[in-house]
């Protein structure tokens, strides 16, 4: 992989990144009522409304707000959220830790269930596994986020009062305690990927056992299991590495409910207070932040894609 190509990519990710700024700024600039009204309230004078929107510059033209917000960026200021006073930048980046945690979490727990139920699905094509394994995988990818996180908190919270059913505690604080209140979180969030992502390692996997080089490789004598491990699994797996770095901005943006359900405070539940009190600052900072998480996380899939196939060259 060549270091002009590197180059090329960070470039890439910039500009998407200002096209993503753009297209933020642009709405919350078209969001319904005013941020002074919301601020300060439908009962407040023209005069005290007037001295909020100098006071926060929402009297400036809308390319000279995006130009101070946009260097303000640059320079890791993300500006002061009107809900609170308090700097933008390091509520979110905390929130943000939390929704990694959230995903880091589920994405282990997806690959240490989902690889191997598609080997096995794949290796036992057409049997009653094979069977298990695919109709399981179509319920998990049917069944939405809030009636599943319903049906965890009524059996292991409710019924055999085995795990918190809502509230988070950092793991610096209670690493106990803390991983209690993850894990339903966590299973929520992964019922959908293992079933997706075992569909997927089994579809590839499938294909890639009838091909000419896994032929090859039994005929030269090789074993089952090296040339399932050393040949077969290998270039099967190239698409879910797709799947996983999609599945990040997934988990990033569209596990807002579980946050909710399960009071947990990601940037997904900040991003949709922030929204409700028409808080631009963190409204913007949020979607970015979201955003560049995203082309990272497809980036590093890029490059994971390279090193797990050499026949693969960016350039």
């Amino acid at each position: 992989m060549s270091p002009a190509y590197v180059l090329k990519r960070i470039a890439l990710i910039g500009y998407t990144l200002f096209v993503v700024s753009l297209i933020v700024f642009a709405i919350t600039q078209i969001l319904p009522a005013d941020a002074a009204v919301m601020l300060l309230g439908e009962n407040a004078t023209a005069d005290a409304l007037a001295a909020v929107r100098v006071q926060l510059g929402l009297d400036a033209p809308v390319w000279l707000q995006y130009g101070r917000w946009l260097i303000g960026v640059l320079q890791g200021d993300f500006g002061v959220s009107m809900r609170t006073g308090q700097p933008v930048g390091p509520v979110l980046v905390e929130a943000l830790g939390r929704s990694l945690l959230l995903a880091l979490f589920a994405i282990l727990l997806m690959l240490c269930l989902a690889v191997p139920l598609g080997i096995v699905a794949a290796i036992r094509r057409g049997k009653a596994t094979d069977l298990g394994v695919s109709v399981t995988s179509y319920i998990g990818v049917s069944v939405p986020e809030f009636v599943s996180a319903t049906l965890l908190i009524l059996v292991l919270a409710d019924w055999l009062q085995w795990l918190p059913a809502t509230g988070y505690v950092p793991l610096t604080e209670d690493f106990a305690r803390g991983l209690k209140h993850l894990v339903l979180p966590v299973l929520t969030v992964s019922i959908i990927l293992i079933a997706h992502v075992s569909r997927m390692v089994r579809s590839e996997l499938v294909d890639v056992l009838h091909t000419d080089y896994i032929r090859a490789a039994r005929l030269k004598g090789l074993s089952a299991r090296a040339v399932l491990f050393k040949h077969a699994l290998r270039n099967a797996l190239l698409p879910t590495i797709t799947i996983v770095a999609l599945d990040v901005g997934y988990l990033l943006g569209g596990v807002i409910v579980v946050e909710e359900i399960f009071a947990l405070p990601g940037i997904g539940r900040q991003l949709i207070v922030a929204i409700q009190s028409r808080d631009l600052p963190s409204i913007q900072a949020g979607a970015l932040i979201m955003a560049s998480t995203y082309a990272i996380a497809n980036f590093l899939a890029d490059m994971t894609y390279a090193w797990l196939d050499k026949r693969i060259q960016y350039g």
